[in-house]
């Protein structure tokens, strides 16, 4: 069987990742913060040496925007390109648009990690981490795995919890542990696959992007 790559990036900065809201399906301008996009441009610089066959993204526009700012930089515009809301990040019901911070001084600390954090626990007329798994995987199988087993170099520029499903997929490993996967805006994520099986996965560093998720993680990578 050939061997494929599979190129997994989470969406450049947004407006509500700045400002830390739960953001989940609200697609609102400005869709990428002026950051998010200079990050994009970073991370196309360490992908230069892919020529993609097919490309995958949400319906959302921080990740669709997100992948045109990769394409144009690579030269790649013509690459044909999936669009799906299956791929969109996770519902968060009720707390969408709401602040964090502010959520959490609501409804307890406690209460709010375990609807950001907890495999199975669904916040208010939202998806769990489980039901967002249930939607992304049987996608991911039926059509991007067909490329994947025809050795095709696929990108995919999707959400933090929407590409959890897919390490699910490869890795395995314990439900609860893939919840708590911290997943950086704007590095890729390289998965070299000979069909199902892995030979290799790399988290690309990039030279002086700041990622900064949900949690507050922010990271500078120097070099």
């Amino acid at each position: 069987m050939p061997q494929s790559t599979l190129i997994l990036v989470r969406h450049g900065q947004s407006d509500w990742n700045l400002n830390n809201n739960f953001a989940g399906w609200s697609d609102r301008p400005p869709f990428l913060t002026k950051r998010g996009e200079d990050d994009t441009h970073r991370c196309a610089e360490v992908l230069k040496e892919y020529t993609f066959d097919i490309a995958f993204t949400s319906r959302l526009q921080r990740s669709s925007r997100t992948l045109e700012i990769l394409l144009e930089d690579l030269g790649q515009t013509g690459v044909e390109t999936i669009f799906d809301s299956a791929l969109n990040e996770r519902h968060y019901g009720d707390l969408q648009g709401k602040n964090r911070a502010e959520t959490a001084a609501e409804f307890g600390e406690e209460q709010v990690k375990m609807w950001r954090r907890d495999y199975y626990t669904r916040p208010p007329n939202g998806e769990s981490i489980e039901d967002t798994v249930k939607r992304v995987t049987p996608f991911f199988k039926q059509y991007v795995m067909p490329h994947v087993h025809a050795g095709k170099t696929i990108l995919m520029a999707i959400h933090g919890n929407s590409m959890r499903p897919i390490f699910q997929y490869f890795e395995g490993g314990d439900p609860q542990e893939i919840a708590h996967t911290e997943v950086l805006l704007c590095t890729p994520y390289i998965y070299t696959l000979n069909g199902e099986k892995l030979l290799n996965k790399e988290i690309r560093d990039v030279a002086g992007i700041v990622t900064k998720g949900g949690s507050l993680t922010e990271k500078k990578v120097e070099g």
